[in-house]
């Protein structure tokens, strides 16, 4: 603690310039206690010699614990070299808000001593230790504003385990990992190679605040190394943008004309002490004082002898306290007088300082050092003088004897004792960890007498309870105080009351102790006093007024004094007499007039309190609330009457009557019940026409207690369960003429009677009645098909079809010349085709059809000419599916399912040929019917490929027509493959086509080459269309083989045929191209060229360049598509580089729409459109794209077979696109 003290005393007398003004700073000196002579001004001390207590051994720069003068000496020269490296100053980056103590920051403050002159910072220092870890460290530089800068630091790894930790800093505790971003970044490298870890640590668009010390740390386990470097940033040219704003605000004095001698102030300088410096910038207005001190160390200087001292005190001195130091000089003339000071006053002999003489060595030794004793030494031997700094470290204090536990309770005085082993020494009182405050208006107190040492608390409450300790330097001692409350008594407790609605209440109790604040709670709820409710308390007496009572001042009311556990209950019961507020419902004579069928919900307030007991009476029936139809109920400050359905026996006087425990009230209402009249008897309906009819009915028996105003007319389907008003004007009479009904459906009716209540419930329905009409004759009557013994008519339905509908239809014919009609269906037929039967051949007939319903037959409808029953012959047609005009191609193995329709009468013979010859029933089978025949090949092969010709024969007439059928396969490998040609990297390759193409066409070669010594092989070119190639880029010195698959629309051949000989590679001086003549040597199956020596000159060749524009070597054709089934758009493309297909509708690009899709495969590009509809017709575009240009071409897509507006609704086709096209569609119809 005395070393702190010290510390801080010294930090007073250090000249600091701060970072952000970088001016000079006035000195500042605390005075020095003397015994009443005028204090001597006191030198400023080696800031070096200060921080050596302070300093860690890290910071220090060393591994190895410092102990007395030595270390002090060594770290007051490790301070001096750091004042040397110091650069100028700035502020630290933006983020930096931690404030460090100027004596400790390298990069906010330098100061100097008088025993630092600035010709020491060019002597010479100890050599610092060599770096453990880093072999690269960070040198400083210098950046302009805006620029970037990176610093390096490498770490070999040749001995480390695992990868150091490394550390940036600004300053000296400001971590940079956490400040990271645009402006900074750290990078980490590792060279496996030399086995060297490379930090980084990048400055990017450097601002003027960056400058300043920075510091990096390398740690592994338990080594350690670190280094500082500077940043120095320098404003660019733009000079004016960074003009200090303070320096608008300065005073400017008019310049005037100065007859002063001017003032060399590099002399004044170099000729005063160290500690004058500041004084003599602030004097001369100069502002970079370490620049212009650095500047100065650059100047050769004479050294200085001293001519009175040999040896002087060394920088600073530490002992014990109560210990001896010897303080010794070594003066160069002895008969020098000499004078000791302390902190400027001369030190007298005495017991405690002894002085002694030992040839040219004067001693002063100080005895029992203790905290008074350290201070600044200095000895004056003539003109010449040195310093010293003593330090006297301090014994730890210990606790003789700890505090003790106090349990006491409030309002007592509560103190605490501890002694400690010295008088006088500095404590610490602390409170569950929190420093006790000891101010003037604290409720703590501190006395020291001697070693003892008191903490006193003369009013106790529980918020003092906790646990208490006190700090010494050399321990600790702790102790529980417990402060509980003293124990309550009840003198009087409070007492039930029962208050009437309006009087005052009055709750008093008595406790002791009284001076105990407390708190009053009515049903839990804190109280608060207002203007109504007044809390008092004098001593031991609580009060609790309440000038006028209301009914939320009922309940339960509870005082709780303050700190206690223990309360006081009392209930408050507030009484009101009965009373029925009729007056609030506004009815006339207190009667209730209600529609019987309805609800009826009598609500009455009423009032009391307690609530009262509500009893509903009718006559002397008692209503109770558990009543079904009729019930009372009673919620709060009401009570209700409640009839679900009100009916004509509700009708009288109804009585309240209200009691509790205050008084008894008593009320009568009326209700009138109103009803509905009855409903009439049920309709009759005398008459019925084909749209009408006539219905009378008799008046209702009761009219609801007011006379019939009208009737109301009503109708419905037999069938349907909806009803129709036909009238809503009442009718007065009791009949009635219903008109435009459809006829043939069976209607019912019935009759609400009406008077000023209501409507009445409907009678009863009518007997149903039903109009009814025939249909009109069937229409369009035509002879289908004629055989020898059949005719085949059909027809079209009647025009107009009674309401009736339409139950079937009546087919009858008789033999030309006679009236005999005969019936040919027994049973009605629903169908518009029939087929007479059993008729003779040769003979004539007449056909007619007549329509039946519920009202009838209609009319005939009868053919115009006569009918010769002899069967026609219709000759045979083939119709060839689209997709079989083409040939039609399958793979082996797959099936082969065609069917071909075809047309004829009577029923045509069909015969298959292939080739010319019948086809064999065990290898295609073949089924024929009335309309079309069906070849199939369950697993197609090869030999079932070919041309079949199907005939098809009615009597003399003959149709034909033939079908392709092509089975393919894969195909064989290349025949032979020779090497034809080997120079410098390259091989020329020819071989001969495949002899089994597999049933097509072949539409490329793959070729594949394998080093001889591994036989893997890899895939030189793919889809190649010639058969002879150049291989090019072959490594020297390699010998190759080469094989060749062919391809054709299957895909590649099961296996390939691989060249006899190998190709060896020689290098360029032995190629072909060098020699005249070629031989074949070396293993067998092997092709090597020799040099004869013959020299032949080489034609240079031109690489072709197979580069092409888009080309369209196949057009889009215009194409009809039926509506509904799915339709192609094929073309083909020429390209190289590959092109890019773009498929347009209406110059618009088709993307990601599910109704399309697009394929391109080997050029071939192909648009499938799904389901199209005539809304999908326009004009389709493919377009080609690649770097060398660009094609495209068109067509017209037709969609037959429309939708209607309803389909197209349902697809989800907008609406103006449907107008638009049920608007062609009409045009094309017309046309």
């Amino acid at each position: 603690m005395v070393m702190r003290q010290r510390a801080s005393e010294a930090h007073s007398r250090v000249h600091d310039v701060t970072l952000q003004d970088c001016e000079a700073v006035a000195e500042v000196k605390e005075p020095v206690e003397t015994d009443g002579k005028k204090p001597e001004p006191a030198e400023p001390e080696p800031l070096q010699a200060m921080m050596a207590h302070e300093l860690s051994p890290i910071e220090n720069g060393s591994n190895q614990p410092q102990t007395g003068g030595v270390g002090v000496k060594e770290q007051a020269e490790s301070a001096n070299s750091t004042v040397k490296e110091e650069g100028h100053c700035s502020p630290p980056l933006p983020d930096d808000s931690v404030t460090v103590p100027a004596m400790g920051r390298k990069d906010s403050v330098w100061s100097l001593g008088d025993g630092q002159a600035p010709e020491d910072l060019d002597k010479p220092i100890d050599t610092p230790p060599l770096s453990i870890l880093l072999i690269e460290k960070p040198q400083s530089g210098t950046v302009n504003v805006g620029g970037d800068i990176t610093f390096v630091a490498k770490v070999e790894a040749k001995d480390l385990l695992r990868k150091p930790t490394i550390k940036w800093f600004k300053g000296k505790w400001m971590d940079l990992a956490s400040k990271t971003g645009k402006h900074l970044q750290l990078k980490e490298t590792f060279d496996r190679v030399t086995k060297i870890h490379t930090f980084e640590m990048h400055i990017i668009k450097a601002k003027e605040n960056y400058a300043g010390n920075y510091r990096c740390e390398v740690t592994y386990k338990d080594k350690f190394d670190s280094c500082s470097f500077d940043l120095e940033i320098k404003e660019d040219g733009q000079g004016s943008q960074n003009i200090d704003i303070r320096s608008a605000f300065k005073r400017r004095e008019p310049k005037q004309q100065d007859d002063t001698p001017e003032v060399d102030v590099w002399e004044i300088l170099k000729n005063a002490r160290p500690d004058e410096y500041e004084k003599i910038a602030f004097m001369y207005g100069i502002t970079d004082l370490r620049g212009l001190l650095k500047r100065m160390k650059k100047i050769p200087k004479e050294e200085k002898k001293s001519e009175a001292f040999a040896k002087k005190l060394e920088p600073a001195y530490q002992v014990d306290k109560g210990g001896k130091i010897r303080l010794v000089v070594d003066l160069a003339d002895p008969t020098v007088d000499l004078k000791w000071y302390k902190n400027g006053q001369e030190i007298r002999p005495s017991p405690k300082y002894i002085f002694e003489h030992k040839g040219t060595q004067r001693i002063m030794v100080i005895n029992n050092c203790n905290s008074n004793d350290d201070a600044a030494y200095s000895v004056a031997a003539g003109d010449e003088k040195c310093t010293t700094e003593l330090f006297v470290k301090e014994l730890p204090v210990k606790i003789v004897k700890d505090i003790e536990a106090v349990k006491t309770t409030v309002n007592e005085r509560i103190e605490l004792e501890c002694e400690v082993s010295e008088a006088g020494a500095q404590v610490k009182w602390m409170k569950n960890g929190v420093e006790v405050p000891t101010g003037v208006r604290s409720r703590y107190r501190v006395k020291c007498e001697g070693t003892k040492h008191f903490l006193v608390i003369d009013d106790a409450s529980r918020e003092d309870t906790g646990t208490y300790s006190i700090m010494a330097s050399g321990g600790t001692s702790e102790a529980r105080v417990q402060v509980d409350l003293k124990p309550l008594k009840i003198y009087q407790d409070l007492q039930d009351m029962t208050v009437l609605l309006g009087q005052p209440i009055k709750l008093h109790c008595e406790i002791y102790p009284g001076n105990v604040p407390g708190r009053w709670y009515r049903n839990g709820q804190l109280i608060q006093p207002n203007d109504r409710i007044n809390i008092l308390q004098r001593h031991k007496n609580h009060r609790l007024e309440i000038e006028t009572s209301s009914l939320h001042d009922a309940g339960d009311y509870t005082f709780v004094p303050e700190g206690y556990s223990q309360s006081l209950s009392a209930k408050i019961h507030i009484v009101d007499p009965p009373r029925v507020h009729l007056d609030s419902l506004n009815f006339p004579e207190n009667t209730v007039t209600v529609v019987a069928g309805n609800k009826l919900r009598l609500e009455i307030p009423i009032s009391g309190e307690p609530a009262p007991r509500v009893v509903w009476m009718k006559g002397e029936r008692v209503i109770l609330e558990s009543g079904h139809r009729v019930r009372a109920e009673t919620y709060g400050d009401q009570t209700s009457l409640t009839i679900e359905v009100t009916e004509r026996e509700d009708t009288g006087n109804y009585k309240i009557v209200l009691q509790n425990e205050a008084g008894e009230a008593t009320a009568s209402v009326k209700i009138k019940v109103v009803d509905i009249p009855d409903p009439p008897e049920a309709p009759l309906v005398p008459v019925v026409g084909g749209d009408w009819c006539s219905m009378t009915w008799e008046p209702p028996k009761y009219d609801g207690g007011s006379p019939i105003l009208g009737y109301f007319i009503e109708r419905k389907k037999k069938q349907s369960s909806r009803w129709m008003r036909l009238n809503f004007d009442l009718i007065k009479e009791t009949s009635f003429e219903p008109k435009k009904m459809i006829e043939g459906v069976p209607y019912e009716v019935r009759v609400f009677a009406v008077n000023a209540i209501g409507v009445s419930k409907p009678s009863e329905p009518s007997k149903a009645f039903t109009p009814l009409a025939v249909t009109s004759e069937p229409t369009m009557l035509v002879v289908d098909d004629v055989t020898d013994t059949t005719v085949t008519v059909k027809w079209r339905p009647p025009e107009t079809i009674g309401a009736a509908g339409l139950d079937g239809y009546l087919v009858e014919y008789c033999v030309e010349g006679t009236d005999d009609w005969v019936v040919s269906n027994k049973e009605l037929t629903e169908k518009t085709r029939y087929t007479i039967t059993g008729l003779s051949p040769g003979c004539k007939i007449l056909v007619r059809v007549k329509a039946i319903n519920a009202a009838g037959a209609s009319a005939p409808r009868s053919l115009q000419h006569s009918i010769l029953v002899k069967e026609v012959i219709e000759p045979p047609k083939i119709r060839v599916p689209r997709h079989l005009k083409q040939t039609y191609t399958r793979r082996v193995g797959e099936a082969v399912n065609l069917v071909v329709p075809f047309m004829g009468k009577p029923r045509p013979k069909v015969t298959w040929l292939k080739e010319g010859k019948p086809i064999e029933p065990t290898h295609v089978s073949i089924r024929n019917s009335d309309c079309d025949s069906i070849i199939f090949i369950r697993k197609a092969e090869r030999s079932h490929s070919g041309k079949y010709e199907m005939t098809v024969q009615v009597d003399n007439h003959v149709d034909k027509a033939i079908i392709d059928i092509q089975i393919v396969d894969l195909p064989g490998p290349p025949q032979c493959v020779t090497i034809e040609d080997v120079w410098g990297g390259n091989v020329a390759l020819v071989w001969t086509l495949p002899k089994d193409n597999g049933n097509a066409p072949i539409t490329g070669y793959t070729i594949q080459k394998a080093d001889k010594k591994t036989m893997e092989w890899f895939t030189c070119i793919e889809h190649y269309h010639r058969t002879c190639i150049t291989i090019t880029e072959l490594v020297v010195g390699n010998e190759y083989f080469f094989r060749i698959f062919s391809e054709n629309m299957c895909g590649l051949s099961e296996t390939a045929t691989q060249t006899k000989k190998s190709a060896l590679i020689v290098k360029e001086g032995n190629s072909p191209h060098d020699t005249a003549q070629c031989q074949y040597h070396a293993q067998p199956h092997s092709f090597t060229l020799r040099p004869t020596g013959l020299q032949v000159k080489t034609q240079e060749y031109n690489d072709h360049d197979f580069k092409e524009a888009p080309r369209f070597t196949q057009p889009l054709i215009n194409t009809f598509a039926v509506a509904g089934y799915n339709t192609t758009l094929n073309c083909s493309v020429r390209a190289n580089p590959r092109a890019k297909v773009i498929w347009m509708k209406n110059k618009i690009i088709i993307i990601d729409d599910p109704r399309y899709r697009m394929f391109s495969n080997q050029g071939v590009c192909t648009l499938e459109i799904r389901k199209p509809s005539p809304y999908d017709g326009g004009l389709y575009t493919c377009k080609a794209i690649n770097d060398l240009g660009e094609a495209q071409v068109d067509c017209k897509l037709e969609v037959k077979g429309g939708f209607t507006f309803y389909e197209l609704m349902q697809r989800g086709v907008p609406l103006h696109l449907i107008d638009k096209y049920m608007n062609e569609a009409k045009i094309v119809e017309q046309k």
